[in-house]
């Protein structure tokens, strides 16, 4: 997510509408937009089972739960009052929904039962902004914005236990001005994580054990907000650039290399994606309207990667 300068309600738009825009020559396949019905401001996405995704309403906290299959989507969760939904990840396995909360606070919602399961205290509000969310093996990380820290969130037996604060150090733990590490992706083995640094526009790994941070040389993203992992493929939504690049990471995850760059007309600053498939599907913030933002209607659009 890009930087934000306060978190408020905005007045809730009741559009019902899926549509298909014309896609770029070089695409095979028109891009879809899977409107989100009633939202008011949009900024996370997560994959759930089979072809089903979860999205958040940025200043509401309202979730919403949609099918890129069907290109169909609908509120599922009303948040309580004065929540917010900025990065997700959803756990199929166990059923979890982890959802950053901006202003220090995370939240875990069961996707069966729609409850709020957990809920985090990370850090003071006024000194924080929680932002984005990866899953590993055991358990959950969040980014921190503004402080130089990851929040891990175990799981044992299915239950999101009491967090831990993890010191970072080298790159990842550099902060300028108030708004830095965004997006966060873990390795299947959950020994690796790769964070974005929105200022630096770059990319790096960090060990969940030391914190310890490196680089990933030739892998430049200005704007970069959400990141999608996938072996050694890394896609990073680059918002106020309105496209996504896609990058070849070596073994060790030391460098990567550019391998394509994503556009669509139909992107409105894209902040976060899922994967699908050979399809991303990406929100629109649109937040070239202001923050909040003021746009009539919020969409996902559903691109080849």
């Amino acid at each position: 997510m890009r930087r934000i300068a306060r978190l408020t309600a905005v007045p809730v738009l009741a559009v019902v509408a899926t549509t298909v825009l014309s896609a770029p020559a070089s695409a095979t396949r028109p891009d879809q937009v899977i409107v989100l019905p009633g939202a008011s401001s949009m900024e996370g996405i997560a994959a759930g089972a089979g072809s089903t995704f979860y999205a958040g309403d940025l200043f509401r906290g309202d979730i919403f739960r949609g099918d890129v299959r069907r290109g169909t989507a609908e509120l599922f969760i009303d948040a309580p009052d004065g929540r917010n939904a900025v990065g997700m990840v959803a756990d199929t396995r166990r059923n979890l929904l982890f959802v950053a909360g901006g202003g220090g606070k995370g939240y875990v919602y069961d996707t069966r039962t729609r409850a709020t399961v957990a809920e985090y205290d990370f850090a003071d509000p006024a000194a924080s902004f929680v932002n984005d969310v990866a899953l590993t093996p055991f358990g959950a990380y969040f980014t921190d914005s503004r402080n130089p820290v990851l929040y891990f969130v175990p799981v044992v037996r299915g239950v999101p236990g009491a967090f831990r604060t993890l010191p970072l150090r080298g790159p990842a733990a550099e902060i300028i001005g108030d708004f830095n590490l965004n997006g966060i992706q873990a390795t299947p083995s959950g020994r690796t994580l790769l964070v974005a640094h929105s200022t630096l526009a770059q990319v790096m790994t960090v060990n969940p054990v030391t914190g310890a941070s490196a680089v990933i040389a030739g892998v430049d993203v200005p704007n970069v907000d959400g990141l999608v992992l996938d072996d050694r493929r890394l896609w990073a939504v680059q918002n106020l650039d309105n496209l996504i690049s896609e990058w070849r990471l070596s073994a060790d995850l030391s460098s990567g290399r550019l391998v394509e760059t994503i556009t669509s007309p139909a992107f409105a600053v894209p902040t976060t994606a899922a994967k699908f498939g050979h399809r991303l599907a990406v929100v629109n913030s649109h937040f070239d309207t202001g923050i909040p933002p003021t746009a009539p209607q919020y969409e996902v659009v559903v691109v080849k990667s």
